[in-house]
């Protein structure tokens, strides 16, 4: 069965260095989920957005790669559509998943709260920083034991972007290989 890697950016996007955009260059079966407002997402719009991508890839086998905002949006997507979808969610990678109930949240992102914490209908690895500015690590455990993740600490490396030094990001791609196998 053929694999589609669905890359879903975060707030603002991904920018040409996050190792997203690499990957998108990297991986001939990736496609990036374009939203209409990557400045003021709105949850619904988000979803539903994904939710086309899905649909329309639905013969392959999925891997879900999301980036902080896109870990919530993967949440509230399985809580609403995966009971309702014929696709095949082979495995979710959601890094830096972000805290929206924490009082430093960006008001262009709070419709997204709160984070849903019901087990994720597919297998899951979150990978997490010990140091990232929108969570703590104490909330990005409880989200990864909540979703049933496999829970990934890579130690004190911020909000795994771009800005902190995360281009390539091999060990991310050993994380995304253990899905697609």
């Amino acid at each position: 069965m053929n694999q589609t890697i669905l890359i879903l950016p975060g707030w603002q996007d991904s920018g040409p260095q996050h190792w997203q955009s690499i990957w998108l260059k990297k991986y001939p079966n990736a496609v990036k989920v374009i939203q209409k407002d990557f400045m003021n997402p709105e949850k619904e719009e988000w979803v539903k957005t994904l939710n086309a991508y899905i649909e329309k890839y639905k013969d392959n086998e999925i891997i879900l790669v999301g980036h902080s905002l896109a870990c919530a949006t993967f949440a509230h997507w399985s809580n609403e559509y995966f009971a309702k979808t014929s696709a095949k969610i082979k495995g979710a990678l959601l890094v830096s998943p972000s805290d929206m109930d924490a009082p430093n949240f960006p008001e262009e992102i709070k419709g997204f709260a709160p984070m849903p914490i019901q087990k994720l209908a597919f297998k899951s690895i979150a990978v997490v920083s010990s140091n990232d500015r929108w969570v703590s690590l104490e909330k990005a455990k409880f989200f990864a034991e909540k979703w049933n993740a496999q829970l990934i600490n890579i130690g004190p490396h911020g909000h795994i972007n771009a800005d902190t030094g995360f281009g390539e990001w091999s060990e991310g791609e050993k994380l995304l290989q253990e899905l697609t196998q």
